[in-house]
């Protein structure tokens, strides 16, 4: 009888702000993630450069990021740079870091599905590359993993480019920004479309062809991220992906 009485009016309840960033608050804290990886990379570096003693210039850092070691410890130095702002940026929405970024295992169908279709892709790119006359990995891309090999950093780079890079990539890509997009306007084909071209342009050492197979994989990571819900499932494809190329190019390769 509260409502009736005009002395008790009805609680009201006020809305909980949503622990999602969304649009802009996903793009204006993208940027800070892709910054904080790219510190975490040069800051390997430079370090590097420190303790040789050489000195704090361009050129120095330069010649250092051209050693197969040298940038297999910067892709991995840029995993806990990407870890620690995705912490936060979510850690001030009081929102759960697993459920934020869809930490949840894959079913073995979701990964056998998900493995299958990216095989698809990667072997209609293959073809069309024979079919042009082009290489199916870029040009820089083998002489620095043989060298690597040659050198001595074969495993560092392994791991740099197989579990390192696809997690930083993946956190940031089909993790933080596709929740954040999906949950906005764009809804899930705009957030699946747009984060791909964010993966797509972090690859711009490539050129347009490559870039072109990016972002088609991108898609269909895109889409399985949402098919599955999972993140470990994009994960877990990315790393197969960049394994099988890494294994193919180092060992395989002519």
């Amino acid at each position: 009888m509260d409502a009736l009485t005009p002395d008790n009016p009805p609680l009201t309840m006020t809305p909980a702000p949503p622990r999602v960033w969304l649009f802009w608050g996903t793009a204006l804290w993208g940027l800070v993630i892709f910054a904080a990886m790219f510190v975490g990379q040069i800051g390997a570096v430079v370090l590097l450069a420190a303790l040789r003693g050489l000195p704090m210039d361009l050129a120095s850092v330069q010649a250092i990021g051209h050693e197969p070691q040298a940038l297999a410890l910067s892709v991995i130095m840029g995993l806990p740079a990407t870890l620690l702002a995705v912490w936060l940026a979510i850690a001030i929405k009081k929102a759960s870091f697993v459920d934020y970024l869809a930490l949840h295992w894959p079913s073995w169908k979701q990964l056998l599905f998900g493995a299958v279709g990216l095989i698809l892709i990667v072997v209609v790119w293959e073809t069309m590359s024979r079919a042009l006359g082009r290489e199916a990995t870029p040009g820089f891309m083998t002489d620095l993993l043989k060298s690597g090999r040659d050198k001595g950093a074969a495993l560092l780079l392994l791991f740099a480019f197989s579990v390192a890079a696809p997690m930083s990539e993946e956190i940031l890509a089909r993790g933080f920004l596709y929740r954040g997009w999906s949950a906005s306007f764009l809804r899930v084909p705009g957030a699946i479309l747009l984060s791909s071209l964010v993966w797509t342009v972090v690859h711009l050492q490539y050129d347009i062809y490559f870039l072109a197979e990016v972002f088609t994989i991108g898609l269909w990571f895109g889409y399985m991220r949402y098919r599955a819900n999972s993140l470990w499932l994009t994960i877990a494809l990315h790393a197969m992906n960049n394994l099988t190329a890494v294994v193919l190019t180092m060992w395989l390769g002519s």
